[in-house]
């Protein structure tokens, strides 16, 4: 019999778990061909979280829980969950109910016809229209920039073979971005379109500098043309500059007496370049932030406790990342 893994990550969800297991499992109590676990990755919640985590282990064993020391970001814990994984296949999914659970036979039934990996695109959302929309904006964009064929409205969630799970535990990057490594390493895939739902219960931890952080992940880590950018504009400016020189020198000697070049232009092409120098000079730190955290490759997240793992699950995950 088969073993469907499925990763849910959690921070300060414990209003959620409780209900989302219970979809999980009447989700596989349809499917008896198959075994299945449930995985919580918590990333240090500071509600009740972890004692709800903890008493769903208790009541079941095919529960389990990952308690990271601190949280890790967004990226290394779910990452970090997926190389922990030790089933057929894994199916990563939200704790919010943003990603529908009902999904989940219809990942492993094309997971049967042969894809590796199967994943939702959300071709609608109930979240709120303007960050919808800012969303796709920023996916077309960096399909658009991007040195591979990224996937626009895939968040991560899907299925994903162990055959899959094997490359990412041999990837060293403490910057994983798993949707641009789904696109760059991943398998032939089947791409399922879904709408993503609204929260069930509690409030989001994304605000403006999460999602900052995303978007940038995404750029420095798969796109050289927004420093190219810089490189192209800083010659078309310092050319345009260089004509417009010539043309006042000129006519500063023709019209020695009359011509009077005044403050206006100077002004405003030290404005117009600086402003363009720091807007260049900030992603170019971007850049630099995310190779010094790679330079340093420090670990993607530190494990506090495991509950209701064997040992010999522990030891399969050690062996495939060594």
């Amino acid at each position: 019999m088969k073993t469907v893994s499925v990763l849910v990550p959690t921070y300060n969800e414990q209003d959620n778990v409780v209900p989302l297991s219970e979809a999980i499992i009447r989700e596989f109590s349809a499917l008896p061909n198959y075994d299945y676990e449930i995985v919580f990755i918590d990333n240090h919640s500071k509600d009740n979280t972890r004692a709800v985590l903890r008493k769903l282990c208790a009541e079941n064993k095919k529960i389990k829980a990952i308690f990271n020391c601190k949280n890790f970001g967004q990226f290394n814990s779910p990452f970090h969950g997926l190389t922990q994984m030790t089933g057929d296949c894994v199916i990563l999914m939200c704790a919010d109910f943003q990603d529908p659970v009902d999904m989940i036979p219809k990942f492993i039934q094309e997971w049967e016809n042969g894809y590796k990996i199967v994943i939702g695109i959300k071709t609608k959302s109930k979240e709120s229209k303007l960050m919808y929309l800012l969303r796709s904006i920023y996916y077309k964009t960096i399909k658009k920039i991007s040195r591979i064929d990224h996937i626009e409205n895939f968040t991560g969630f899907g299925l994903y073979d162990k055959a899959f799970i094997k490359v990412l535990r041999k990837i060293r990057d403490p910057l994983p971005y798993l949707r641009g490594i789904v696109a760059e390493l991943g398998f032939d895939r089947k791409e399922i379109p879904y709408t993503q739902q609204k929260r069930l219960h509690g409030k989001t931890s994304n605000n403006w500098f999460t999602l900052y952080d995303v978007g940038m992940l995404g750029i420095t880590s798969y796109s050289k043309t927004v420093m190219r950018l810089a490189t192209i504009s800083g010659f078309i400016a310092s050319v345009i500059s260089m004509i417009i020189g010539l043309v006042y020198l000129v006519l500063k000697l023709i019209y020695w007496d009359r011509f009077s070049a005044g403050t206006a232009p100077i002004l405003i092409g030290t404005f117009f370049t600086g402003a363009l120098i720091l807007f260049f000079i900030g992603f170019l730190g971007e850049y630099i932030i995310n190779i010094n955290i790679r330079v340093m490759n420090r670990p993607l997240v530190v494990e506090e406790e495991r509950l209701n793992f064997t040992s010999e699950e522990e030891s399969e995950s050690e062996t495939d990342e060594n």
